[in-house]
């Protein structure tokens, strides 16, 4: 038996599965490093989209080891190239994973807005369980800047947004009307 295989070469695919392995597990960091690497095989095969993809990914296990300036970072520029594909779904992730980054940065004005461009993608694609996620984030962060009527007002969109509201959305939305009928007194 000789040594072939001694140098195990790995697909962009490949690393990416497995960084999302090391994710999985907590290992946040190790995730990120390995996205990279699947980002840089995929630019180095000219397949831009995945290797924004995977830049998007990099971002996110940045952001859960608290590093947001590098999940900042990383995900810039993301959403254009998406936008430039006409992919609008991965261009809404792109900038909500942008404004989780900028929330985290404490640059609430940039998240404001990134969260909105994302729930305006994901409404327009129909993605309505992403987009109630997105709303979450918005209102919360609303809530956090002082604009309670405006965060009331999210949640209330993004209830609405929903086609088939689970159990606990159908609540949330009774909840909801109750403020809003108040204030239209």
């Amino acid at each position: 038996m000789g040594m072939e295989n001694s140098v195990e070469t790995k697909t962009p695919q490949d690393l990416a599965v497995e960084a999302g392995e090391h994710y999985q597990r907590g290992e946040f960091l190790i995730a990120a490093n390995i996205f990279a690497a699947a980002e840089n095989g995929f630019h180095l095969k000219e397949d831009h989209l995945n290797a924004a993809e995977m830049a998007n990914n990099r971002s996110v296990a940045f952001l859960q080891a608290g590093r947001a300036q590098a999940a900042l970072k990383a995900v810039t520029g993301t959403a254009e190239i998406f936008a430039s594909q006409h992919d609008e779904l991965r261009q809404a992730m792109a900038y909500g994973n942008q404004a989780a980054a900028l929330e985290a940065l404490k640059e609430y004005n940039a998240a404001l807005q990134a969260y909105e461009a994302s729930a305006e993608l994901l409404k327009k694609v129909n993605a309505d369980e992403l987009r109630m996620d997105v709303m979450k984030s918005l209102s919360a962060l609303q809530l956090k800047t002082g604009q309670s009527l405006q965060a009331l007002a999210t949640m209330q969109a993004g209830v609405d947004g929903l086609k088939k509201p689970k159990m606990k959305h159908h609540l949330l939305q009774r909840l909801l009307h109750v403020p809003a009928k108040l204030m239209n007194r």
